[in-house]
């Protein structure tokens, strides 16, 4: 069971984790509690499957890499198969069954030098997993990513300025050099439980500890970190609902609403998407609750602002893969390897 300690500790490590020597020890001056005690409950929330992951979160584009949200149509009987043969593909993060005749969303990102590309690489996707038919959903504006879950109050309609949106990618800095992209190897991992962690990853490397954070303050200050932070198995901490609110925009209306859309603290995502004649839907609003209800009060409150009335709640049924993508290593270039001649 978590204590009050415990739920100061993952509301401040899901927005900020300290880039500093000592970053536990950091945590600790800000909850009341000593260095080690916070490795402590950390390591302790790890085993529990409420902390997944934390390390550094890039913007995959500014990164060069192309990726998109993609919605799939499979037989019930193939999903199984369908989810895993999709799942093997290193850049797919995130893959969920939901509760729509599109019923399997995944995220793929590729490379820049893949010599498939985006939509060969869906198109071989599509063909291994068996789907019936399938849509590439790739952002066309970023209004608001990030995720926060509020251990103490849940999901609400409480308003705050998003984190990181369109303006943010379009100012950042896309020329990656080889001593960037030695630090992005580092800090993409899971951080070691350990006082002095970015010491040890430095030492991996061959840097200083000093010269790595550097690079990794470096690194935000030109908008290709997002965020270095904790990232949660959403069940184990509480937030058993995720709905992913899309909505029927009028053209002239998708920038305002958008934008309003991303004032909310429990929309975690917020993207203008393309529609299909099938898929009428231009806005997507990702929102984590702990309940159906929660998640409910907050897309009503949407709905009662902006005026929208068309609008679906697409929510998570099962979780097939959840990671974060890790960039610039050789297993993507090992998969097209492999699946390069399957559609000839």
């Amino acid at each position: 069971m978590m204590d009050g300690t415990d739920r100061e500790i993952l509301n401040f490590i899901q927005r900020e984790f300290p880039l500093e020597r000592e970053p536990f020890a950091a945590i600790g001056r800000e909850v009341g509690v000593a260095g080690d005690e916070v490795i402590r409950r950390i390591e302790s929330l790890k085993r529990s499957k409420v902390i997944r992951q934390i390390s550094a979160i890039f913007d995959t584009r500014v990164l060069g890499y192309q990726s998109s949200l993609v919605a799939a149509k499979i037989p019930a009987d193939k999903l199984n198969s369908g989810a895993k043969a999709i799942n093997s593909h290193p850049g797919v993060s995130h893959n969920y069954e939901r509760n729509n005749e599109l019923n399997l969303w995944y995220t793929v990102a590729v490379p820049p030098d893949s010599r498939l590309g985006l939509e060969s690489t869906v198109d071989v996707l599509h063909y291994i997993s068996g789907a019936e038919k399938t849509r590439i959903l790739p952002t066309l504006k970023l209004f608001k990513i990030g995720v926060t879950l509020d251990m103490n109050q849940g999901a609400t309609a409480k308003k705050e300025a998003p984190a990181y949106g369109e303006k943010d990618r379009e100012g950042a800095d896309r020329n990656i050099s080889d001593d960037d992209k030695a630090a992005i190897l580092a800090l993409q991992e899971d951080i070691p439980l350990t006082p002095r962690p970015f010491d040890l990853w430095g030492r991996q490397i061959g840097m200083s500890c000093a010269d790595l954070l550097d690079r990794a303050e470096d690194l935000r200050r030109r908008k290709i970190m997002r965020r270095f932070s904790a990232v949660l198995y959403h069940r184990k901490a509480g937030f058993r609902a995720n709905a992913m609110g899309v909505w029927k925009v009028p053209d002239e209306r998708v920038e305002e609403v958008g934008e309003m859309f991303a004032q909310y603290q429990a929309v975690s995502h917020c993207y203008q998407r393309p529609v299909y004649e099938d898929w009428p839907y231009a806005l997507f609003s990702m929102v984590h609750g702990r309940t159906v209800e929660e998640c409910e009060a907050v897309l009503t409150a949407m709905s009662s602002e902006s005026g929208l009335t068309e609008y679906a709640s697409l929510y998570s049924t099962r979780e097939y893969k959840k990671t974060r993508v890790r960039y610039f290593t050789p297993e993507m270039e090992a998969w097209e390897r492999l699946y390069a001649g399957v559609l000839r």
